[in-house]
């Protein structure tokens, strides 16, 4: 099949690539040239392991193309994918006009019958609207269907996610549509979940805010642990190998972050809202994880003092998460602010992450001159690098040998046992 992919960041470039895969022929089209430029490059302008590598392959086979043309790629095309951004607004809803600005140009340039498809997380009621916004943009009526059809893909993990799914959903009331879906899909090798648009575009969003809850459940639960000196892991493991509750997403720290979570979580808050029946254990879910880093730097400051004036405290790790670039609502970076705020100096490390310093933030190439001199230590993101560091050396160039484990990931007993004062998230 022929395949548009309208918007190539992180979920567009990995849903066209995983097409070629399935031999499909990709375009991917969007209006940033520099992005454009480095993907015919095959250069990723984002970071996601072994997802460059599959780039450079089909580029070089030439299965998929990147291209500005709107109009030669929506007419040249048969089914296309809408993959742009949808912000979040003011108000915590998602900001549509990306998504309507291509409808309307799927509109303009339409030659055949065309199968559109929201790959975007969008609010509920998004498939009609776009059905709207296409007939709007038409100069004459062309038969097409508009299908929802989201995205479940984990960052860092993406790859693996796209070319596994636990399960793929098709929202549409198209018996024709479904029919060409259920084809394109036949490689897959997993439930397929067929229901409307409406509900389609409600389960993306229950997911995430279902996984969102179980995060910030976990971190509330691991401050009462940590007042009761109980191993939040532990709990964690005992609860976690309940099969009607799973191990996923319950690993104290510092809170979500990312594109996803944040935002898709108080958009379904606005929705709720909207629609006059507010989600309570939502709002609860925002407030916990909004609170988590305060709770952390309160554990910083029962061991240096409530005074951080001119503490130099080393971060390893800026991301969200570990194996991605992007920084989006993360809690390191929040964490950061208030320690800065508290007029801290700031030392940071990330393996892949460059941020803008100022006279109290500095950014070093390597861990041993971010530590050297530090007061404190600060793990904000799980880097496998991270694991393995020496800390003998680390304790040797740091002022004062304190450890905050923000991801629970490093040994308590082996770090204590070097010397270190630690503290995770009710790692006791």
């Amino acid at each position: 099949m022929r395949i548009l992919i309208v918007g190539t960041g992180y979920v567009g470039t990995t849903t066209g690539l995983v097409f070629c895969e399935m031999g499909h022929k990709v375009t991917g089209l969007d209006l940033d040239e520099n992005k454009i430029k480095a993907l015919q490059a095959g250069k990723l302008h984002f970071y996601e392991p072994g997802l460059e590598e599959l780039l450079s392959k089909h580029v070089a086979a030439q299965h998929i193309e990147f291209t500005k043309k709107t109009k030669k790629a929506v007419k040249e095309n048969d089914i296309i994918f809408i993959c742009v951004g949808t912000p979040q607004g003011a108000d915590g809803s998602a900001d549509l006009t990306y998504v309507k600005n291509v409808a309307h140009s799927i509109g303009k340039y339409m030659n055949k019958y065309k199968i559109i498809i929201t790959k975007s997380t969008v609010p509920v009621g998004t498939a009609e609207l776009v059905t709207k916004w296409i007939k709007e943009g038409q100069e004459e009526q062309i038969p097409y269907d508009v299908v929802s059809n989201p995205e479940f893909l984990r960052e860092g993990s993406a790859l693996r996610d796209a070319l596994n799914p636990d399960r793929i959903v098709i929202g549409s009331t198209s018996e024709t549509a479904r029919t060409i879906i259920r084809e394109m899909y036949r490689d897959f090798h997993c439930p397929i979940v067929e229901t409307n648009p409406n509900a389609s575009e409600m389960i993306k969003y229950a997911a995430n805010s279902f996984l969102a809850m179980k995060i910030s459940f976990i971190n509330e639960l691991a401050r009462l642990c940590d007042g009761l000196n109980i191993n939040i892991n532990d709990v964690s493991k005992g609860i976690g190998l309940d099969t009607r509750i799973g191990p996923q997403f319950l690993r104290a720290g510092m809170g979500y972050g990312g594109s996803c979570f944040p935002k898709d979580v108080n958009a379904l808050i606005q929705i709720a809202k909207e629609n006059g029946q507010p989600l309570s254990i939502l709002e609860h879910v925002v407030k916990v994880n909004e609170e988590q880093t305060v709770f952390f730097i309160e554990k910083i400051k029962q061991n240096l003092g409530d005074d951080l004036l001119n503490k130099k405290i080393a971060v390893l790790g800026l991301s969200f998460k570990a194996n991605t670039d992007d920084t989006r609502e993360s809690p390191t970076l929040n964490l950061i602010n208030q320690l800065l705020a508290e007029q801290a100096q700031v030392m940071v490390h990330d393996p892949v992450v460059k941020i803008a310093g100022g006279p109290s933030l500095v950014q070093l190439q390597s861990v041993e001159e971010t530590v050297v001199g530090a007061d404190a230590l600060v793990i904000g993101t799980d880097w496998d690098e991270y694991k393995n560091l020496d800390w003998v050396r680390i304790k040797q160039l740091m002022n004062q040998p304190n450890l905050f484990d923000g991801r629970n990931m490093l040994d308590k007993r082996k770090i204590e046992n070097l010397g270190f004062y630690y503290s995770g998230i009710a790692n006791h």
